[in-house]
């Protein structure tokens, strides 16, 4: 057995660096390279080879400690034997256990069901198998053998705890050998071990001596000795048995109260955190963690995607632009201030199509994981533009890595769309989409394929153009012919970037080189070389843009627009392509990415540095949609004012209006910022940046008032304290830093240094009385500090226990620890804000979600409400000073969303909406129209008399408010008529309370859930539909 297990180890150092080449070959960015690039790549790929030798090297350590564990295991086996047989006691599944024993674990633990049989950790983790296992080690030699422990000291593990008041809990003896019987079980074994109890037809015993201090869960019945032996050997493999050791060495143990029912111990990786119970917490056993009524509904996103996307900006009949952002479509009305969303995607939104018809519109997302590592399968989503309801989903395990572009048909009245799979072939298809069938599919190229256009009267021909190619499709059923554009005497480009259709058919591309080319079919036999007849050719050669031609944009009069890179020119072109009139965009807003016929003689921008331009070639321009362009962090809203401010890494300072929505001041600044807190008195703000440097700056004028340093590391937190007269800053080298405050937040004096955490620190919270800072670290750590004395460090935390807090952003803390998910690693959580009426709790995670908790959270497991907008991990959260909203801040999608909080009512009908009875009844008979399978509890009121007067317009029922709304995939609110609670046109917000419907007009709440969630929508968590802030439109 020893030589079969090292038999294993040398295949896989091959099989790895085979999978590590196939894994870069795979990688489409290199076809994209210039040669120039190759050799860097060839650099990383070395570097990425000698990293997986190193983890080779770790496993084949773990692997011979493991060889020494069972080789000891099965010579004490065989010894034990002779003395006493134990049933169901088996010393190689003994051995294996062993082995599998995290630090400071009970060595008679028995893994669960899923850590015996799983042989993959989940792709979400944030550490490969390697630097898990060298952690392990690590641990391993650093603390002493455990396995005869149940739980060790706190103060051994954690030097920075070792007085806290928490009993002691007394060694217990070494576990004996194989042939002694086990330890107890212990009365609430975890839940994983119940279940393998069950399953088994045993339970554990009803009663057990528990050790002192805290209760400890004990190992229960083994599987046979024959059974357990054939499963390992079955599972002797390298990758399946590391797996198995770095699981089971993170394993998330459940937390555990003491005996006294003082403290509560939570683990994460493994490692004790200690959290005292308040004096005020009677029995913890009574304490309950529900749903909060209240729910999120998203009211404004602040960005745009132009960054790396192109041609993505249009305007809509109905006077809306529509674009994307992280995982949103917006349809931004810029005269009247509204914005409606369509939530129906899961993952980053790559390209957009709009019908012929301009009411449906085509978009299609790039391929995600979600957080228990299921893969998110790209796809497109076809929809309405007026009802934003989900018409069709597409693709669904068809395509690859995400969708690059895409098209409607148009000669045969958009019956078609063309997909252009991201995959390294880039794959071509042709859906017609209302059957949802694909009808033809071929390789492309291996080549960047930038555009897919079908030709508008010739329905059997489709353009793709990309990197140093042109291609003439013929469709023929479901064939597709490739015919190459051939440049011949013309220079050929590096990229042909965009194509456009000229009136009588002729085909005009832009390219990398500032030229236009117009291709038409040849109509005659060609001369030799020259290609066969009825091919494109080139008949004419344009000198458009200094550098590159982004983007062509055909006018409804028959003119021409052309977008420029390098010379950020728009040029408009008249029907023989003679240049007219042009007109540069100023360099502070980018490049040029998209440009879209307006209204009259407008016309909408789009642009690399995420801004949508409104202009005329002679008003200029004005900025519609701005928002960040690299990784955004710091976020911080005013005290009394409807304002809050983000910062960014593309050291942009941006101060915004919540309620006008619009941009109030940018500063640039030198520094990358990450983190922001306003003065209690509004009139300063505190930006800390990536290296250590902190700048202070006058919030009505953005001037600079002050600027410090505090190490040489990023600065993590900022936190004024209650009445302002002190800041501390929070480090990454481990340290927070305290200054006074003087002159309303203008002169700052360093006063002391708080030094005891172990690693860097993440959040910090000030008490009412500015004497005491609750502190978080990355390594787990939940530490108090005394200021008045000298910044010291409280080592008894249970006297901190009745502390009040004004903030609550500590990720870790009795009232906050059950927001933490079950398996977590400790960085799945970026931010926690505790609301100012202490009633919710918002969280931002890894895995592109917004949570509301109810406050306090001090249940394991606790629910949540969970809302998806953001594609990339949310990076912060923040209540405005009212608590009338939420803003959340996206990571690499570079998005800022703006959240209304709405109370549940049990209401069909929404209480902030202007719905008559007569029209709320209208509403549910179209309900029950469009819907009979699904059962609706009908309302014991009298029926209404028909409205007399004029009706009002239209309105989209709002569903959100209610927890057993109808829902229909990717559905958003239209932008109810201003009432009392709702922002009016020019998006203000009046301050007249709520008013709830009359009792006697409010039917009760359905006992049966209406689930009419889009049956071909991806399913993305386990939340509900009204959960996830899409709410419920009927069909027209």
């Amino acid at each position: 057995m020893e030589e079969g297990l090292l038999s294993v180890a040398p295949a896989c150092n091959s099989t790895t660096t085979n999978a590590l080449l196939n894994n870069h070959c795979a990688d489409d960015s290199i076809s994209a390279a210039s040669a120039s690039d190759v050799q860097d790549r060839l650099s990383s790929l070395e570097l990425r080879v000698q990293q997986q030798e190193d983890e080779i090297a770790v496993m084949k350590a773990a692997l011979a400690d493991v060889l020494r564990r069972l080789a000891l295991s099965e010579d004490t086996a065989a010894t034990g034997k002779k003395q006493t047989s134990t049933k169901g006691h088996n010393p190689l599944r003994e051995a294996y256990s062993m082995s599998c024993i995290p630090n400071g674990s009970s060595g008679s633990r028995k893994p669960s069901h899923r850590d015996r049989d799983s042989s993959t950790v989940s792709v979400t983790r944030k550490d490969t198998f390697s630097s898990a296992a060298k952690r392990y080690s690590e641990r391993k030699k650093d603390t002493p053998p455990m396995e005869g422990i149940k739980e060790k000291q706190e103060g051994s593990s954690q030097p920075n705890q070792a007085n806290d008041k928490a009993p002691p809990a007394s060694p217990m003896q070494p576990s004996p050998s194989p042939s002694s019987s086990s330890h107890p079980p212990s009365p609430h074994p975890p839940q994983s071990q119940r279940q393998a109890l069950e399953s088994k037809g045993t339970s554990p015993a009803k009663s057990a001596k528990r050790g002192t201090g805290i209760e400890r869960s004990q190992s229960s019945t083994w599987e046979s000795g024959e059974e357990s032996r054939n499963k390992l050997v079955k599972a002797a493999s390298t990758s399946k048995l590391l797996a198995k050791v770095v699981k089971n060495a993170d394993k998330h143990k459940d937390p555990v109260i003491s005996q006294e029912g003082d403290y509560i111990k939570m683990f994460m990786r493994g490692r004790p955190i200690t959290m005292f119970i308040p004096a005020d917490v009677e029995n913890y056993e009574d304490v309950r963690t529900e749903l909060p009524p209240e729910r999120l509904k998203l009211e404004w996103v602040y960005g745009y995607r132009g960054k790396d996307c192109r041609a993505n900006v249009y305007l809509l009949p109905t006077g809306e632009s529509v674009y994307f952002i992280a995982s949103v479509v917006v349809l931004f009305n810029y005269e009247e201030r509204t914005q409606r969303h369509y939530l129906g995607h899961t993952d980053s939104v790559k390209c957009l199509a709009v019908h012929p018809d301009k009411i449906r519109i085509a978009t299609g997302q790039i391929a995600g994981v979600d957080k228990d590592g299921r893969p998110l399968q790209p796809h497109v989503r076809v929809w309405d533009s007026v009802s934003l309801s989900t018409l069709q989903v597409i693709g669904l395990g068809t395509f690859e890595r995400g969708v690059g572009s895409l098209a409607f048909s148009k000669a045969d009245s958009g019956t078609h769309l063309a997909v252009i799979d991201d995959c390294n072939d880039h794959m071509l298809t042709v859906w017609d989409w209302q059957k949802k069938s694909k009808i033809a599919e071929i390789k492309s190229t291996n080549e960047v394929v930038l555009v897919v256009e079908f030709h508008p009267t010739d329905a059997n021909t489709i353009v793709t153009c990309g990197k140093s190619h042109i291609f003439f499709w013929t469709w023929a059923g479901t064939s597709l012919a490739r015919k190459q554009g051939i440049f011949g005497k013309y220079e050929k480009p590096k990229f042909v970037q965009c194509l456009a259709f000229l009136n009588n058919g002729d085909i005009l591309t832009g390219d990398s080189g500032g030229i236009m080319l117009i291709w038409c079919r040849s109509t005659v036999e060609p001369s030799p070389g020259k290609g066969p007849k009825g091919a494109y050719q080139i008949s004419r050669q344009i000198k458009a843009h200094d550098g590159s031609v982004f983007t062509l944009c055909q006018m409804r009069n028959g003119t021409l627009l052309t977008g420029g890179g390098k010379d950020h020119k728009i040029i408009l072109w008249d029907h023989d392509l003679n240049p007219e009139r042009d007109i540069e965009v100023p360099d502070q807003y980018g490049t040029i990415r998209a440009v879209a016929e307006g209204k009259g003689e407008q016309f909408l921008v789009g642009t690399s540095r995420n801004f949508i331009l409104r202009g005329t070639f002679n008003d200029g321009f004005q900025v519609e949609v701005q928002g960040h362009t690299d990784e955004l962090w710091g976020l911080a809203s005013h005290p009394f004012k409807d304002l809050f401010l983000t910062c960014a890494q593309d050291r942009q300072v941006c101060l915004w209006n919540s309620v006008d929505h619009s941009l109030e001041w940018t500063r640039l600044l030198d520094e990358h910022g990450h983190c922001a807190d306003f003065h209690p008195s509004g009139a300063v703000v505190a930006i800390g940046t990536h290296s250590g440097k902190w700048y202070a700056l006058d919030a009505e004028t953005r001037d600079l008032v002050a600027i410090h340093t505090d190490g040489n590391e990023q600065l993590s937190v900022m936190r004024f304290s209650v009445d302002g007269t002190l800041l501390a800053v929070g480090s990454h080298d481990n340290f927070i830093y305290l200054h006074t405050v003087s002159e309303k937040g203008r002169k700052y004096t360093r006063c002391g240094k708080c030094i005891g955490h172990s690693s860097y620190i993440t959040h910090l919270d000030w008490s009412p009385d500015n004497k005491f800072i609750m502190s978080n670290s990355g390594d787990y750590e939940i530490l108090y500090w005394d200021i008045p004395n000298g910044c010291k460090y409280i080592r008894n935390r249970s006297e901190c226990k009745d502390i009040d807090w004004t903030t609550y952003t500590c990720v870790l803390g009795y009232h906050v620890f059950g927001v933490w998910p079950e398996g977590s690693d400790g960085t799945d959580i970026n931010a926690l804000i505790r609301s100012h009426n202490r009633k919710v709790i918002a969280l931002a995670d890894d895995f592109c979600k917004v949570h509301l908790f109810q406050y306090p959270c001090a249940r394991p497991k606790a629910p949540s409400h969970k809302y998806s907008a953001h594609s990339s991990h949310v990076t912060n959260v923040t209540f405005m000073h009212n608590d009338s909203h939420l803003v959340s801040t996206g990571g690499k999608d570079t998005s800022v969303m703006q959240w209304r909080l709405v109370e549940k009512t049990p209401s069909l009908v929404p209480s902030d909406s202007s719905l008559s009875l007569g029209e709320g009844l209208l509403h549910n008979s179209i309900l029950r129209a469009a819907i009979p399978a699904v059962p609706l509890t009908p309302t014991p009121t009298e029926p209404a008399a028909p409205p007399t007067t004029t009706p009002a317009p239209p309105t989209v029922l709002d569903l959100t408010s209610d927890p057993t709304a109808a829902h229909c995939g990717g559905v958003a609110l239209v932008t109810p008529p201003p009432t009392p609670t709702s922002p009016t046109t020019n998006g203000r917000q009046e301050s007249s309370p709520e008013t709830p419907p009359p009792a006697e007009l409010t039917p009760p709440p359905s006992d049966s859930t209406l689930s009419l969630k889009d049956s071909l929508e991806p399913s993305d968590d386990t939340a509900t539909p009204s959960d996830e802030g899409r709410p419920f439109t009927p069909p027209s």
